[in-house]
């Protein structure tokens, strides 16, 4: 089985849970006046589950067996993973992660802000000059977006500002 074959079939199984969950679980959660709705609450939720099992089994079913001599140079050699850049890809996941963690702690400006400066580090950016004032910038673009225009409260400063609540 190659790599997009196997990938291919955890997504479609992530797509089957969510579709039980969509189909089963939050239709049971609906309100009486809400199953004559047009769109539902998990209207959504059930399409996307139809249309990623869809695409994974298209994936699964499109990427058939190669013959014995053939070598596809976009395909991820799994006996060669040195040669790829995974250092990068799993500093990159840390950093996910941390940032997920420091989010309520030091506040969104200053989360976001480090993690983009971080990520470009990792990434190869060297001129600080540019990437800290960059990241500064997209970072209170990106808050103040989501605060005034989508009206989704996040706290931009630490807990420490908001009487350590």
């Amino acid at each position: 089985m190659t790599l997009d074959r196997a990938i291919a079939g955890i997504f479609v199984l992530i797509c089957v849970i969510y579709g039980y969950t969509a189909f089963v679980t939050m239709e049971a959660g609906l309100l009486p006046f809400e199953r004559n709705l047009t769109f539902l609450p998990n209207t959504m939720p059930k399409w996307l589950s139809i249309l990623g099992a869809f695409i994974g089994l298209i994936v699964i079913v499109q990427s058939g067996p190669k013959e014995a001599g053939e070598i596809d140079p976009s395909e991820i050699d799994v006996r060669n993973l040195r040669q790829y850049k995974l250092g990068q890809a799993i500093s990159l996941l840390v950093l996910m992660v941390a940032y997920a963690l420091l989010l309520r702690p030091i506040g969104f400006l200053a989360a976001t802000t480090l993690f983009i400066c971080l990520g470009g580090y990792v990434l190869g950016e060297r001129n600080y000059k540019l990437m800290v004032p960059i990241a500064a910038v997209a970072a209170f673009f990106i808050w103040y977006l989501v605060e005034q225009v989508l009206g989704i409260f996040l706290r931009p400063w630490p807990w420490l500002v908001y009487g350590g609540a």
